[in-house]
């Protein structure tokens, strides 16, 4: 098992915003010890743009993300399905190697925070998940 690279897949609704923040920290921090895709259970249009920017002030990047569905096959196959936010929903498929786990995000909007200062705090909460993911998965 030792030449085995973990896998996590990010999943939100629209693949714009806290999933594609998430695999961005996770690519950050984790510098190719970790295969880490992203998807939305009903993906977007775009990358949202202070999302983006938000996970550029700590040197990830999202900016060449695109918004993308959910791969049966890559949900058969990663380690790990991690849910950003309650907002999505994932019913596991046949053969699946990996757990399914929901983070519930921190949501700055609910205490009428908006904007920068919002995306910040979510990206300062994800990314704390990120840190213990990333050490769970390659200890």
């Amino acid at each position: 098992m030792a030449d085995h690279k973990p896998s996590v897949l990010f999943v939100c609704i629209k693949n714009g915003g806290k999933s594609q923040m998430a695999a961005a920290l996770m690519e950050l921090k984790a510098r190719g010890a970790v295969d880490v895709y992203s998807a939305g259970t009903k993906p977007g249009s775009a990358i949202n743009a202070q999302s983006a920017e938000a996970v550029a002030e700590v040197g990830a990047d999202m900016s060449a993300g695109t918004p993308k569905a959910i791969d049966p096959e890559l949900l058969r196959r990663v380690d790990r399905v991690v849910l950003v936010g309650g907002e999505a929903q994932v019913e596991p498929v046949d053969g699946m190697a990996g757990a399914i786990e929901t983070w519930l995000t921190d949501e700055p909007s609910e205490r009428g925070i908006e904007g920068m200062e919002r995306m910040r705090l979510v990206r300062d909460d994800i990314a704390a998940r990120v840190d213990n993911l990333l050490a769970e998965l390659t200890q």
